[in-house]
């Protein structure tokens, strides 16, 4: 029997990569039309509907569905963004989806599991009010909660911390493989044990540490990914590399000297940023990059500089890479415009940590509820 989903801010459906062929999408919802036809040229039209969520009704959403997943937006949480928290118009569209949930419970459709993702600033966003608003939020619709803090290095070859909530209807009963009795630093590091520390005694009393192995898998090096052709984005002039190069601090300087002595290509990641009122170009070399943001400036784009002993070059990150850092298939159909599949790709969930997260757990909780029901029917 296929496992049902509602997968809301769903931009283009990378969430509903990453769970797989076992599970079935009865539901889909993003607010902005270009995400919409990304999501419908991979998956399909018939479970999308975009439009705000705020204006969603329970009727929309068909049958009795195994999860709910909420990527929600992140900016009013983000440690770069305004402040607002989960008051602000962005991230506060997480409480139209909470009401939606407290009428399916009211209608005796509570999802057996509800997943949350959002950025690691979500957790100390208003001194950790708004993580407790949160965690009270999905406990009061009938769920035991518990949070994991992920990066997807574990995965791709990029650094992007993320904050993961799951609630387990309280109906169910709890894998022991899928929790621990106690914090497992590879998923909950010191700022998420402080911030569970800081919650309500009835909260902690009911708090889950969910649990899973660590990956095993071969993660991909940014060299790995990166294209000597791309499309759709052209290498710098000379003049525009060397002016990239004379960006850089001594220190910087020196990274590119080392990389060019190291008898083999190189491929590093550059980032603009401005120290005591001077912009300066800052690269790396770790084969990892950093965190993929959406386009609102220049900035927030990444450039890659390619070290092949005296030749270097230097580009912007081509659209197809950066789906490569969110664990995309290169089969994935991104939007034509480079912004575009910048934008959905930077907003996007990583695609292996989903996959991860659904091995070890959901799947785990999902099948054994359903394992359960069939046993009382039987009976």
């Amino acid at each position: 029997m296929s496992k049902t989903f509602y997968e809301f801010f769903a931009g283009g459906g990378m969430a509903h990569a990453g769970l797989g062929d076992g599970w079935s999408c009865v539901f889909a919802n993003d607010f902005s039309p270009m995400k919409s036809a990304a999501y419908r040229a991979n998956w399909g039209n018939a479970s999308l509907v975009t439009q705000d969520i705020a204006s969603v009704t329970t009727d929309q959403l068909p049958g009795h569905a195994d999860l709910a997943w909420a990527s929600f937006p992140c900016q009013d949480l983000s440690l770069a963004g305004n402040g607002a928290g989960l008051n602000g118009t962005r991230s506060g569209t997480f409480w139209p989806f909470v009401g939606l949930m407290e009428e399916l419970r009211q209608q005796g459709r509570q999802p057996k599991v509800i997943a949350l993702e959002n950025v690691y600033g979500a957790v100390t966003s208003h001194g950790g009010r708004d993580f407790e608003s949160m965690i009270e939020a999905i406990h009061s619709l009938g769920y035991h909660v518990g949070a994991m803090l992920i990066n997807a290095v574990h995965f791709v070859p990029q650094s992007r911390p993320r904050l993961f909530v799951l609630g387990v209807a309280t109906t169910a009963s709890l894998p022991m493989q899928c929790v621990s009795r106690t914090p497992n630093p590879l998923w909950h590091p010191e700022p998420l044990v402080r911030a569970c520390q800081k919650l309500p005694e009835r909260l902690r009393a009911q708090w889950v540490w969910w649990d899973m192995p660590q990956p095993s898998q071969k993660v991909p090096t940014l060299d790995e990914i990166i294209e000597m052709q791309p499309s759709g984005v052209a290498w710098h002039s000379e003049e525009e590399t060397t002016k990239l190069l004379a960006m850089m601090s001594s220190l910087n300087m020196r990274k590119v000297l080392l990389a060019q002595k190291s008898k083999r290509v190189r491929v590093g990641t550059v980032y603009r940023r401005t120290r005591q009122g001077i912009q300066r170009a800052e690269i790396r070399f770790d084969g990892v990059a950093g965190c993929l943001r959406t386009p609102g400036g220049g900035s927030s784009r990444q450039t890659i500089m390619v070290v092949d002993g005296p030749l270097i070059r230097s580009r912007l990150l081509s659209s197809r890479e950066a789906a490569r850092l969110m664990g995309l298939p290169d089969q994935y159909q991104l939007p034509s415009r480079y912004n575009d599949a910048y934008h959905l790709t930077g907003d996007g969930v990583a695609v292996p940590v989903v996959a991860h997260l659904a091995k070890f757990i959901i799947n785990v909780v999902v099948e054994r509820c359903m394992h359960a029901e069939l046993a009382q029917k039987a009976a």
